[in-house]
């Protein structure tokens, strides 16, 4: 049973790294706050959006979860929400690529 532990929390990891990597490289090249959205000017836009969101999205929702109320408090519950959703959505993410390199590997 530990082993699966392991192997989940490798998993986790793997996508959190994934997602944190792309985050950022996006927000550095384009200059702007890497956010949740699938709007777009054209349908290549918007798909590009979504799949930003896809890989991003972990990272995205933890730094959500940490924003301040307008009384500047920190709400538990929206923090512990927003790890619950994001740290499952880096398993799927880290599932994923992971999957993807022990396949192209294998």
């Amino acid at each position: 049973m530990l082993r699966e532990l392991l192997l989940a929390g490798l998993i986790m990891a793997v996508g959190l790294a994934i997602a944190g990597v792309g985050t950022y490289l996006y927000q550095w090249l384009a200059k702007a706050q890497a956010v949740l959205r699938y709007d777009g000017k054209t349908i290549a836009h918007g798909l590009g959006y979504l799949a930003l969101s896809f890989v991003c999205g972990p990272i995205i929702m933890l730094q959500l979860g940490w924003q301040q109320d307008r009384n500047g408090t920190l709400s538990i519950s929206s923090a512990l929400i927003a790890a619950f959703v994001g740290f499952g959505w880096a398993f799927i993410t880290g599932l994923m690529f992971v999957g993807t390199y022990f396949a192209l590997t294998a």
